[in-house]
């Protein structure tokens, strides 16, 4: 069976396909998402989930690559994507604050046949009312950094969050369900790789 790779440097990401027991190395995509110019958030989320899979792909035809992509949209609809600095991070929280967001979590499986599958979760996630005392404690705990939204779902994130509707690991970044769905569709298995 071909070798699986995963086209991304999430930390959270490959703790997840680990859990499963999916054999893979992580080879992560250089890819400059700024250069998506999609506006819409689930087609965004899809189309950087393949820019990063092929980018890996093209430097191993021979491997089956897994690109990933997740996206915020606060309540208001406005695309909340990785916080540049503190400032970005405490608007983002603000917008979360009391309110329900959205995260698309996409997924792109590129295979050696050149097949191409793809899937997207979508997921709401509510927030309690977030006092500026809460806000300065979360940008102190740094975990909003690299992080869209400038959130995240495990660890102390859970704090600040009311409810999920969904999927836990779609919020997370890599929708486990999801991803066992496009394994199935391609005629693999989580044993395929182990």
């Amino acid at each position: 069976m071909s070798r699986f790779l995963l086209a991304s440097a999430s930390p959270q990401r490959e703790k997840l396909l680990k859990e499963i027991g999916l054999k893979f190395s992580v080879v992560p995509s250089s890819v400059d998402e700024s250069i998506c110019k999609e506006a819409d958030p689930v087609n965004r989320s899809v189309s950087l989930a393949k820019m990063k899979a092929q980018d890996v792909f093209d430097k191993n035809p021979d491997a089956c690559v897994l690109g990933a992509d997740t996206l915020v949209v606060s309540s208001d609809g406005t695309l909340l994507e990785k916080p540049a600095n503190e400032s970005e991070a405490r608007s983002m929280l603000r917008m979360h604050s009391g309110n329900t967001s959205l995260v698309h979590s996409s997924l792109c499986l590129l295979l050696p046949s050149s097949k191409v599958l793809e899937i997207t979760n979508s997921s709401s996630v509510t927030f309690s009312d977030l006092g500026e005392e809460t806000i300065d404690w979360w940008i102190k705990t740094g975990e909003w950094e690299n992080r869209s939204g400038a959130f995240q779902i495990e660890g102390k994130g859970q704090i600040m969050i009311e409810r999920i509707e969904g999927n836990f690991t779609g919020v997370v970044g890599l929708p486990i369900f999801e991803f066992g769905k496009i394994l199935n569709d391609a005629g693999l298995t989580i044993e395929s790789f182990i």
